[in-house]
């Protein structure tokens, strides 16, 4: 059974997608503001969007291996569609929502403490469509690599 499951190409080319775009987010931050920040393997946000990586890599395992045609396919493609749209719609606007609301919560902090109001909210929930893009660019081709290197 466990053999089944770490063989199970549309499983696990996916997860694989979602660590690979996980690890570049580490990488890009280190580059960019030259700083080792380890949360990005597990938090959402950023570049790219490991969301989109991970649903565009099922959708196209699912169409390299039961072609384009197939239900599995449909269903995986609009799955993806949806994913993608809320990760650079709605939770993008959910991260913008929180900065102006941090901002509120800043300004009360300093007229008067409030024990309701010590943590911030998370600003880095979303993505921009540039990272939306690239995460499902970046799951398409792990996905057609490992696809590809483990029929051979």
């Amino acid at each position: 059974m466990l053999y089944e499951i770490i063989t199970n190409k549309v499983l696990v080319a996916p997860l694989c997608a979602w660590a690979v775009a996980q690890l570049l987010k580490v990488f890009i931050t280190l580059v960019k503001d030259k700083r080792l920040d380890l949360r990005y393997l597990v938090i959402s946000g950023g570049m790219p969007s490991a969301h989109s990586a991970l649903v565009s890599a099922l959708a196209t395992s699912v169409a390299i291996i039961q072609g384009l045609g197939s239900v599995a396919f449909g269903i995986t493609a609009i799955l993806a569609l949806v994913v993608m749209y809320d990760a650079a719609g709605i939770r993008q606007s959910v991260g913008l929502q929180s900065v102006v609301l941090n901002r509120i919560v800043q300004e009360l902090r300093s007229r008067r403490p409030i024990a309701e109001l010590e943590r911030d909210l998370r600003e880095f929930i979303g993505h921009t469509p540039f990272q939306v893009i690239a995460g499902a660019a970046l799951g398409i081709i792990v996905a057609w690599l490992w696809v590809t290197i483990t029929t051979m």
